[in-house]
């Protein structure tokens, strides 16, 4: 069932660290998970489509939990706005992600992590009043988070201005849930190998590291975010230059 010869023993200790992290950043922040942790993984075994399967079932299970009982705490006004311009580029990076050559793909996460990690040391957080940005990012990151699981800062940056704080972990992870479920079917139909087996072992560490973010939530929520982002970001600016350095 497991073909642990698939990495070096030095790769799956930092596979499993990488898990870990992704768990505590999901929900110490509310979202992150994928984009924090995707180019990491990709440093270690380029392989985005046997990654990908795996974080989008623990995103599925993570984000179950999450919003389990807590169903009154959740904007629907805000979801249903933005999976009205989510649903279709989400369904067309999909798409991308199943025909695009693997380099492709793997430079375009790069990429994207490298211009969240500037974004994020810059300190440029998005600000705007007109509606119509509102629905280009919620676009931009519907694509995104189809084509690689990477979309959800750019999701994140219209929740922010449109949800009170109260609810907005718990909003996010309800359209965590919507959207990665489309992404899973979308795998289903088009045969890609969910990797149960390998999901199930690595939910170990993502587990341990979901319920230190739990923990951490209310504190990270209290402290200095401006400081929180640049650290964050210049770990993912190292990531993204090393990545895209190694594959051209």
């Amino acid at each position: 069932m497991f073909d642990f010869a698939l990495f070096t023993p030095t790769q799956w200790i930092a596979i499993l660290a990488i898990f870990l992290w992704s768990g505590f950043i999901r929900t110490g922040i509310g979202f992150g998970g994928a984009a924090f942790s995707l180019p990491l993984l990709l440093l270690v075994s380029d392989q985005p489509l046997f990654f990908l399967p795996i974080i989008a079932l623990h995103l599925f299970v993570a984000s179950a939990i999450t919003i389990t009982g807590r169903l009154q705490q959740i904007d629907w006004g805000f979801i249903r706005h933005a999976m009205a311009w989510l649903t279709l580029p989400k369904i067309l990076g999909v798409i991308g992600l199943l025909s695009l050559p693997n380099t492709w793909l793997v430079n375009f996460v790069f990429v994207i992590a490298l211009l969240y990690a500037i974004n994020w040391i810059l300190q440029r957080d998005i600000r705007y009043r007109s509606p119509w940005i509102d629905r280009a990012l919620l676009v931009l990151g519907g694509y995104v988070s189809g084509a690689s699981l990477v979309g959800s800062p750019l999701i994140a940056a219209v929740a922010i201005q449109r949800v009170a704080l109260a609810h907005y972990r718990n909003t996010l992870f309800i359209l965590w849930f919507v959207l990665v479920s489309i992404k899973l079917i979308a795998f289903a139909i088009a045969g890609v190998d969910l990797q149960w087996a390998w999901a199930a072992l690595l939910l170990i560490p993502a587990g341990i590291g979901h319920v230190l973010g739990l923990r951490a939530h209310h504190f990270l929520l209290h402290q200095d975010s401006g400081t929180i982002q640049r650290i964050l970001g210049s770990v993912l600016l190292l990531v993204a230059v090393i990545g895209l350095y190694s594959t051209n």
